[in-house]
């Protein structure tokens, strides 16, 4: 059989391969001048990568640099092509636009968080399904709540001062997050979630925290951050699947709720309600799976730094004890009530401003669905990542004069720049999807710090790291945030 002729001269091989790989380079660079524009931003793309070295480890001072390039700036990281809206005004103008862009949360949020998660739904169906989620957060619900944060907030304080008993100081970001995690269990779950599961989601939840990064590595392989995520994703939601049936069951037993599942299963069974009725566990495990992911990144996040504030503004703490000490006529053993809360004015414009100053969340990706008409002079392209950061309107000088100073008095006066602007306080977002537990998250970071002023002292310890910022999905000291913890003693 004769042999098939050499179609190209010796190295065409390689030659014609490097003409291949260089083309697609080039066209990869046209493409991304062509959507970037005008707007600020590299004039070249690393190819393939992008700025992926720079989003490994992201800084507060890079993104200020790429926010103050301009109201709009772009950036690419794998191809996918990213518009940053530093603005107020187009910050606003993306959350508000659902038929224009959904929000993506992070590029690997579907993978980490399930793509038919709820808060990935969009138009009439997120309107819906949202609105039947209100219940959990009335202030009947939260009067519920209330009881189990405030048992379970004093059980965690007696374990960090028998721990703090050596008198070292050590840091709170990992102690203050199982805190919360606990919490947020309890709260959500009642006690339908055995002790063992609730440790092995808390250990496993880390990994999905870390995964929820800007940019990641795409791919789910084994040994990837978005791998293991999606491992402790099966761990918790198979344990949420077993809470949603045994509230379903605990209620039908004609119990009176005693966590979030089985107030919303009594909610549904109502005779006046009138939304969608038949939730499966499966779907009411993943709403709680994301409620999870909000309690125990943003919660933690600026519970962390009202410690550190606190502590580094020994006048501002001073006015919380006050506050304390009137509210609770020396009953320090009295768990909180919302009525007690309703009597803390001080502390929850000391949690507005603490939120302010440090915002958890910093922006919140979104992906437009079609080509986006943003500005006058710019198209955002289908398909591309526009990302609304919150940082700049909430230190924005006309609203809140000395932005980087710690004022929870700026909230007190009705007429201040700060109240009578409420398009800046962006903290929990703003359109159809903000945040929609804000009341419960304000509610656990006040009642946390109140129950420590008036059984602890504690004395920040800080370090060169301390004013840095690290940022793990959301925003945290660099150092942790060291404490000394000492039991309060009351005269």
């Amino acid at each position: 059989m004769p042999a098939f002729p050499n179609l190209l001269p010796r190295g065409g091989w390689f030659y014609t391969t490097a003409a291949i790989v260089l083309s697609l380079l080039a066209l990869e660079q046209t493409v991304y001048r062509y959507k970037k524009r005008h707007l600020p931003g590299d004039r070249w793309t690393i190819p393939i990568i992008g700025k992926f070295a720079d989003s490994l480890h992201p800084t507060m001072e890079g993104y200020m640099k790429q926010w103050q390039s301009g109201a709009l700036s772009a950036l690419s990281v794998f191809n996918i092509f990213i518009v940053m809206a530093s603005t107020n005004e187009y910050a606003r103008k993306i959350l508000n636009s659902p038929t224009h862009a959904e929000p993506c949360l992070v590029h690997s949020a579907k993978q980490v968080l399930d793509p038919e998660n709820w808060v990935f739904l969009t138009g009439k169906e997120h309107v819906e399904y949202r609105r039947g989620l209100n219940s959990l957060f009335t202030r009947k619900a939260l009067g519920l709540y209330i009881g189990i944060q405030d048992t379970i907030t004093r059980k965690h304080f007696a374990r960090w001062l028998e721990a703090a008993k050596d008198g070292k100081p050590k840091p709170i970001m990992m102690t203050a997050r199982d805190l919360n995690m606990e919490t947020s269990l309890a709260v959500f779950c009642g006690s339908h979630i055995p002790e063992k599961a609730a440790k092995e989601i808390s250990e496993k939840y880390w990994d999905i925290t870390c995964a929820l990064e800007l940019v990641n590595f795409p791919l789910a392989l084994p040994g990837t951050k978005v791998y293991r995520a999606i491992q402790a994703r099966k761990v918790a939601m198979k344990w949420l699947e077993f809470a949603a049936k045994k509230s379903k069951e605990s209620v039908a037993a004609g119990n009176a709720p005693e966590c979030m599942l089985e107030e919303w299963v009594a909610v549904l069974s109502e005779p006046t309600y009138k939304g969608r009725k038949d939730f499966t566990d499966n779907e009411m495990a993943m709403v709680v799976f994301s409620f999870l992911f909000a309690s125990q990144d943003a919660m933690s996040s600026g519970l962390i730094y009202g410690f550190q504030h606190l502590a580094d503004h020994p006048e501002v703490l001073a006015k919380i004890k006050e506050e304390q000490e009137r509210v609770r006529r020396g009953d320090y053993e009295k768990p909180l009530t919302l009525e007690m809360m309703d009597e803390m004015p001080y502390l929850r414009a000391m949690v507005k401003e603490t939120l302010r100053l440090k915002p958890p969340v910093t922006m919140v990706p979104y992906k437009t669905t079609k080509s986006f008409p943003i500005s006058d002079d710019y198209t955002v392209p289908a398909g591309s990542m526009v990302i609304p950061a919150f940082y700049l309107s909430l230190h924005d000088p006309e609203v809140y004069p000395e932005p980087e100073s710690f004022l929870p008095e700026r909230w007190l006066d009705p007429q201040s720049s700060a109240n009578t602007n409420p398009k800046n306080y962006l903290t929990f977002g703003s359109g159809p999807h903000k945040c929609i537990g804000l009341e419960y998250a304000m509610m656990n970071i006040g009642l946390v710090l109140a129950d420590a002023t008036v059984l602890m002292d504690w004395e920040h310890v800080a370090t060169p790291e301390s004013d840095k910022v690290q940022i793990i999905a959301t925003l945290f000291p660099k150092d942790g945030c060291l404490l000394r913890l000492t039991p309060r003693e009351h005269i």
